[in-house]
């Protein structure tokens, strides 16, 4: 299965490196320089029309003085809810045994929400058939 940026995630995106570049005083130009791509390239990143290969994201992190979770993520960056983290930094406190029976929940937990998905895709919609006596209702209603 592969994940693309969903059209929001690329504006996103777009608009991150676009406030970095300002916010570091730099022109689209410059930027273009700095990286060794065409300012079209830049253009294209900002516009949200291209997004960069994994290469190109860690060179504009490093440009921008930013990380590559602060570009794609925003401020929020990948950490979990804050209801989530206190449980997390109580099962850093178990033993090896007991976080390792709470990693197997969760990889199973995840395992299970993912064949869900899954089989959400797969299963065909049932398409129920009008009755005859519906279809006069409904030419009646007309």
């Amino acid at each position: 299965m592969r994940l693309a940026l969903t059209q929001a995630q690329r504006m996103n995106l777009a608009t991150r490196v676009l406030q970095f570049r300002k916010k570091r005083g730099l022109t689209q130009q410059q930027m273009a320089d700095e990286l060794g791509v065409h300012i079209t390239q830049i253009k294209r990143y900002e516009a949200g029309t291209s997004q960069p290969s994994v290469d190109g994201l860690k060179k504009i992190a490093l440009l921008l003085s930013v990380s590559t979770d602060e570009l794609i993520f925003g401020d929020t960056g990948r950490d979990p809810a804050e209801h989530l983290k206190l449980h997390f930094e109580a099962v850093a406190r178990l033993s090896a045994d007991e976080q390792s029976t709470v990693l197997e929940v969760i990889d199973g937990l995840l395992l299970k929400h993912q064949a869900r998905l899954m089989l959400d895709r797969t299963t065909p919609k049932v398409v129920k058939e009008k009755t005859p006596a519906k279809r006069a209702s409904v030419r009646q209603a007309k």
